[in-house]
């Protein structure tokens, strides 16, 4: 089964795309997709649509991962990232695409068994759990990772999606 996992922002959006193998998870891909600040708002969340799309059209997942947006203390950050949120669920129910929503907690408890873990912990168990390219990672792109691990990790939840092919 190959899933694309999703960190939500309207800036900095973390892409992946695992592959469950033989009950292992394979990283097929990771990225972060930027959006300029220079571009407007709507633009912004077009080419947030755009990118989506085409790794779906490219990998062809039977799932996505996605955070649950959590109460923020800046309300027009949150406010944007939730838009955000809506154009890539659109994406994903498009193209007819099953989506999995996890909390922060979720995550953390799944990836490190801390509720209270921190971004490099994170990071640093994700790097444990599956292999990376050499190549700079950003804490966009391990975030997530860290969203697709939790999918697999939490895969008897999902009734009706096969998550080992093989």
């Amino acid at each position: 089964m190959i899933i694309l996992a999703v960190d939500p922002g309207y800036e900095r959006l973390g892409l992946a795309i695992i592959e469950k193998r033989a009950g292992k998870e394979v990283l097929l891909y990771s990225g972060c997709f930027t959006t300029s600040a220079k571009e407007n708002f709507e633009k912004r969340l077009f080419m947030l649509g755009q990118e989506v799309k085409s790794l779906i059209k490219k990998w062809k997942p039977q799932a996505v991962a996605i955070e649950k947006l959590y109460l923020a203390t800046n309300q027009k950050t949150a406010m944007r990232v939730s838009e955000a949120r809506g154009v890539l669920l659109y994406e994903a129910v498009s193209a007819n695409i099953p989506v999995v929503e996890f909390t922060p907690l979720q995550i953390k408890i799944a990836i490190t068994s801390y509720g209270r873990a921190d971004k490099k912990q994170i990071a640093n168990m994700v790097r444990k759990l599956i292999t990376f390219p050499n190549k700079k990672t950003t804490d966009d792109e391990f975030d997530a990772v860290a969203i697709g691990l939790t999918f697999f990790a939490q895969q008897r939840n999902y009734r009706g999606l096969s998550t080992d092919q093989n």
